[in-house]
């Protein structure tokens, strides 16, 4: 079974987060959220909660196949979560098929070198990527390897289908 991981902090944006996961269950994979605890219920953005079923801590990259990180608010604070930075670490090492939405660039750049990256953000953290080296393009979507990246909820459609794209790419290689 191909799994895939959704980080979820309060102040996530519900669209970046549940959009996905709906997406990814349509298509029968399994979808796990990962927050920096087990069992917490975490408030979106306009209060729609997600309950974490796993904490960071205890996830590895080797559990899963491919790792999802919102927008909104919650990147901010994931960034500074040791255990997540840890794991997105791990998936970025290994090499793991990683999707940002919208703020998710700022945990990547905080678990890894992204120097000589090329993705797509949300405007206001495109400074603080483009000091870590990356090059910003202003797209719906961006592949780069195994980074696939939007700037917004509206760019979700092209997101999902470079994401689904390249992890059934992925997937039928192994």
């Amino acid at each position: 079974m191909v799994r895939i991981a959704i980080l979820a902090e309060d102040l996530y944006d519900e669209l970046e987060l549940h959009y996905p996961k709906f997406r990814l269950r349509e298509e029968g994979y399994d979808v796990d959220i990962i927050g920096p605890k087990k069992g917490t219920s975490y408030e979106g953005k306009h209060g729609y909660p997600v309950v974490s079923g796993f904490s960071a801590a205890e996830v590895k990259a080797d559990d899963y196949d491919a790792l999802i990180i919102p927008g909104g608010y919650s990147p901010d604070q994931l960034r500074r979560d040791p255990e997540t930075v840890a794991f997105v670490r791990d998936m970025c090492t290994k090499g793991k098929l990683i999707g940002a939405i919208c703020h998710g660039g700022l945990v990547l750049k905080e678990a890894f070198d992204l120097s000589g990256k090329t993705m797509t953000c949300f405007l206001s953290i495109t400074d603080e990527l483009e000091q870590a080296g990356v090059k910003i393009v202003d797209k719906d979507v961006v592949v780069d390897g195994n980074l696939v990246t939007s700037r917004f909820a509206e760019d979700l459609p092209s997101f999902m289908k470079a994401f689904l794209d390249k992890l059934r790419e992925i997937t039928e290689s192994e």
